[in-house]
Order: structure tokens, then sequence, then C-alpha cells
């Protein structure tokens, strides 16, 4: 079940002066599963508690079952996961997640993160503040909970 009116248009690709924010899908497997190991401190540390991710022992196997039902989420409307990328392409610097409210009071929960060796850049700051003006300008959301992010 959908939390967003029919009518809306989700959006499948945005692009930023420093980013491009696209639907993830199972061929990013590769590029996901090192940004998500090589930042799992940093991810466990925000997420654990939650979500129990990413677990010191996750495999590319389930990375990809992990990335198969994002996709299907996306698809059905139910959750919406983009992948952060360079403007080439090359690398998957994070993620952004969209979904249904934990509590009646709000319309979305959005979490979002950007890969460990791009901390010092301030990229997830920069990431953040676009998501925070994307939720407003585009999305059809009154109130968005952020309870992961705390910039």
């Amino acid at each position: 079940m959908s939390f967003l009116p029919r009518s809306f248009t989700v959006p499948r690709r945005v692009v930023t002066h420093q980013f491009c924010l696209r639907s993830i899908t199972i061929h990013d497997v590769i590029k996901d599963f090192d940004a998500v190991m090589s930042s799992r401190e940093h991810l466990w540390a925000r997420f654990g508690a939650a979500w129990g991710w990413p677990s010191a022992a996750m495999t590319i196997e389930q990375d990809l079952i992990d990335l198969g039902w994002h996709q299907k989420e996306f698809q059905l409307r139910s959750s919406f996961n983009y992948a952060v990328m360079s403007l080439d392409e090359a690398r998957l610097l994070g993620c952004v997640y969209i979904d249904p409210p934990a509590g009646a009071e709000m319309d979305a929960q959005v979490a979002y993160w950007i890969r460990s060796s791009e901390l010092a850049s301030g990229l997830e700051a920069d990431l953040g503040a676009f998501v925070r003006q994307w939720m407003t300008e585009v999305w059809p959301f009154k109130q968005v909970a952020y309870p992961y992010n705390k910039e």
C-alpha cells in the first residue's frame, strides 16, 4: 500500500551539481556493497540499533537481496531507496530512504547517508540540505521525520 497519492509522479532521477539521485537497483550491488562495507562503522552507529544494519558479516548476496527488495518496493510505491551516485555514476556515494511514517503525526520518514570517505568533504550535510528542500518542494508531504539524521 502506497503512502502517496496515486496522482503523484515519483521522481526516478534527480541531478544536482554534486551528485545524481536515482532509484537503486540490483545492478548497483557491487558499488553499494563497497560503499556500505567501507562505511560500516559510520552506518552501524547511525542505523545499527534500529535496523540491525549493516552486519559485519553481510555478504554481497545479502546485499543483492536487499537491493532487489528496495527495487520492488520502489515499483510498488511502498518505499523509495535512492542511490546517491557521483555525476559520472562511477561511485555510489550513499543512499536516501523515503519510507512510510512510523507514527500518525508524520507523512513520511526519511534517512540518508554518505560513505565514510566523503564525510570530511561536507557532502553529507549538502545531501541533507538538498533532501530537506526536495521533500518540501517536490514531494507531497507536510510533515517529514528525519529520525537518523540530526544536522
